[in-house]
C-alpha cells in the first residue's frame, strides 16, 4: 500500500521520470495531459514526499572506461546487529561498491562492485576482508554481458490485481 494517494496521472508521471529523468517540465507536462503548474504541483508534491529520491544520468561505462561488473554474495562471521551494523558502515565507504542489499536466505547480502578489473576488484575484496567488517565468506559472479536494465514495472506494483 502506497504512504502516498496516486491518481493515475501520478503514476504516469513516475513511470515517465524512471525512464527519461531529463525531460523537461513542460514536455511531461504535457504527456501526462496536464497544463504546467498542476503538473509542477504534483511533482513537487512527490519530490518533498521523498518518493522522488533524486534524478542522475545512467552512464555508459563502457563506452567510457573498461571496468567489470561483479556480484557478491557475502555471508557474516557473526549474525548479531552489531555485526550487520560494522559491515554494512564498511562497506558504506566504499566507493566501487555501488549497490549492496541485505538478503532473508542463505547468504546475509548481495553487492554489485563496479571495478576497473579483476586485480582491482580482487584488491577491494582483500581489503573488505582485512578490515575486520565480520565477512566469512563471500562468492563471486563476474558480469560477462549486460542483458537488461530498466525502471521497475510501477503499473504492475501499484495495480490491484482483483
Amino acid at each position: 500500500m502506497s504512504m502516498f494517494a496516486l491518481d493515475d496521472r501520478d503514476i504516469e508521471i513516475l513511470s515517465i521520470l524512471s525512464r527519461e529523468g531529463r525531460i523537461s517540465k513542460a514536455d511531461l507536462a504535457r504527456r501526462v495531459n496536464l497544463s504546467a503548474t498542476p503538473c509542477w504541483q504534483r511533482l513537487a508534491r512527490m519530490e518533498a514526499g521523498g518518493l522522488i529520491k533524486g534524478y542522475r544520468a545512467e552512464i555508459a561505462l563502457a563506452r567510457l572506461a573498461p571496468h567489470v561488473t561483479v556480484f557478491v554474495t557475502v555471508e557474516l562471521e557473526s549474525h548479531r546487529a552489531e555485526s550487520f551494523q560494522r559491515f554494512e558502515t564498511a562497506v558504506g565507504r566504499i566507493e566501487e561498491v555501488t549497490d549492496c542489499w541485505a538478503l532473508g536466505g542463505g547468504y546475509d547480502y548481495l553487492m554489485q562492485v563496479v571495478a576497473r578489473d579483476v586485480a582491482a576488484y580482487q584488491a577491494l575484496m582483500d581489503g573488505l576482508l582485512e578490515s575486520r567488517a565480520g565477512v566469512k565468506r563471500y562468492f563471486s559472479y563476474v558480469v560477462t554481458k549486460p542483458v537488461k536494465s530498466a525502471p521497475p514495472p510501477l503499473r504492475a506494483l501499484l495495480d490491484d490485481p482483483s
